[in-house]
């Protein structure tokens, strides 16, 4: 697929490379497409949309729902992968009784949204097997296609459909955003070659 990743940070650039791995073309979406070497071609925001089978929101999830809504005619249709967590400097949730998942939902009624891999580092998250056992990642959102999609995604970085868990409605992507704030603390004492695996009772 044609996969364009919004933001040229090291959680897209992370991404990118798994995403180029496993077969896909990535185009990066900047407003400063020229400004730094990246694995893929840069283009300005709503001409690297064009054409896109998958968007991928990788920007600073405490600014994305400024930014993305000035996107909205070029979002218009497409499947919006959200891997932000929105937190404060000071680490404090921006979004305590909702999430940036469900608030870009809601900002861009058009656009297909749908929440992961925002619960584990990047870094792990395109290669789930350097884990020492099996982990899981969630998936949230309201279109059921568009879930479909993403989920083939994750199967090429890795995440087997047994290891996924759609938890429903993009209103669950409070869940794994919220589990933020512990994985931050845990992330501080730990590193970040951690992730949650869910065991069920024998």
């Amino acid at each position: 697929m044609r996969i364009t990743i919004l933001g040229t940070g090291q959680v897209g650039i992370t991404l990118a490379g798994g995403l180029i791995r496993a077969g896909h073309d990535v185009v990066f979406g900047s407003r400063t497409p020229d400004a730094k070497e990246l694995p893929a071609p840069a283009l300005e925001p709503a001409a690297a949309i064009d054409g896109a089978d998958l968007v991928v929101s990788a920007l600073q999830a405490s600014v994305s729902l400024e930014v993305l809504p000035t996107l909205a005619d070029a979002l218009d249709g497409t499947v919006l992968i959200d891997l932000g967590n929105a937190v404060t400097p000071a680490f404090e949730l921006m979004y305590p009784n909702s999430s940036l998942g469900e608030k870009l939902q809601q900002a861009l009624p058009r656009t297909r949204v749908v929440k992961s891999l925002n619960s584990l580092a990047l870094v792990t998250a395109v290669d789930p097997g350097a884990l020492a056992s099996t982990s899981n990642v969630f998936l949230s959102g309201d279109d059921e296609s568009a879930k479909q999609l993403v989920s083939g995604v994750l199967a090429d970085l890795g995440w087997a459909p047994s290891q996924q868990i759609d938890l429903g409605g993009i209103a669950t992507a409070k869940g794994p955003e919220h589990w933020f704030v512990l994985y931050a603390i845990l992330m501080m004492q730990r590193g970040p070659s951690f992730n949650l695996g869910i065991i069920p009772a024998s």
